[in-house]
């Protein structure tokens, strides 16, 4: 049996980072639309980053699960089925959002996006450290 795969500690930083990021980015985001607009168009902006950090952990997770399990084929089925229950609560929440509130999803939409720019930023500040390991 070969010995699990581990992350380097700067990928482990980065990962354990990455959520903490997406709410503080949503948060900023949430204060400052609650300024400008309403505070419930806020709480929708935080409410779709909470979702995105919650959505980044769980996914992380399962994936970390998958990596470390030594039966990889036995844990499979379990991954893809923690995956499609993760994609279909984000669905769900989302439905629900268009059907009760919306005037609102765009406030949603903004919040969950910010794993966008949150990953942009990671993979900026990763480049150089690439860059150093390629020469």
């Amino acid at each position: 049996m070969s010995k699990p795969p581990s992350l380097a500690p700067e990928d482990t930083r980065i990962l354990q980072r990455i959520p903490l990021e997406i709410f503080l980015l949503s948060l900023i985001g949430a204060i400052i639309t609650t300024f400008l607009f309403k505070v419930m168009t806020g709480l929708f902006v935080l409410a779709g980053g909470i979702l995105a950090a919650a959505s980044f952990f769980w996914l992380k997770s399962s994936l970390s699960r998958l990596l470390i399990h030594p039966n990889k084929s036995k844990v499979l089925r379990s991954v893809l089925g923690s995956y499609l229950l993760r994609l279909l609560l984000i669905i769900a929440v989302f439905s629900i959002i268009i059907i009760f509130f919306l005037e609102k999803i765009i406030a949603f939409m903004a919040g969950f996006s910010i794993i966008i720019l949150v990953f942009l930023v990671e993979a900026i500040r990763t480049l150089p450290r690439i860059k150093k390991w390629k020469s």
